[in-house]
């Protein structure tokens, strides 16, 4: 997959509206094994606790654990080593346009969701598959990516072609109707 895509998705996504277009988003593409492992291993130590596969008590409860039951996903996490790219979207809560980590950023989460949305549509614009992880909590990306205090890790962007026999779950294809999800006023 050449790197052009993914800078290109990226411009895209660096062009969203912003609060006082102070762009508050950093996005760390990750290529390394080294990295991806490192990743992998925080990420499914995090998974771990949430889904209670140490032994002790799971961190979600148990509705939280029935809805996620039907999309099949548990504390193993292997496409995050596979796949070519991981883009970890950070935000920044500080640093404006200079990214000094003092100056105030406005409407960050809006701002960066914005950006991750479009992010999103240009990868599969371009032929590629997607799929956001966000283990919780994410500080460990910070370090892993070398990102300074003032950035908060938002999600991960897996990046790449499907696996060959690679499938959706059912459930995840079942989408509200327009009826649902949007008025007319």
């Amino acid at each position: 997959m050449p790197r052009a895509v993914i800078e290109a998705a990226i411009a895209a996504a660096g062009s969203a509206p912003s609060g006082a277009n102070h762009q508050p988003w950093h996005f760390a593409v990750v290529a390394s094994a080294e990295k991806k492992r490192a990743i992998r291993e925080a990420a499914e130590a995090e998974e771990r606790r949430f889904y209670g596969a140490d032994g002790d008590a799971p961190k979600a409860g148990e509705e939280w654990l029935a809805a996620l039951a039907d999309l099949g996903t548990d504390a193993d996490k292997p496409f995050l080593e596979i796949a070519p790219y991981l883009i970890v979207v950070f935000a920044q809560r500080k640093g404006g346009i200079a990214e000094d980590g003092q100056t105030q950023n406005y409407y960050v989460n809006e701002s960066v969701g914005i950006a991750c949305g479009m992010l999103l549509a240009t990868l599969h614009e371009a032929g590629l598959a997607t799929l956001t992880h966000t283990p919780s909590p994410m500080g460990f990306l910070r370090k892993v990516c070398e990102r300074p205090e003032w950035e908060k890790p938002l999600m991960i962007v897996v990046v790449g072609h499907p696996a060959p026999g690679a499938t959706v779950p059912a459930k995840a294809l079942l989408k509200k109707p327009l009826s649902q999800i949007a008025s007319w006023l």
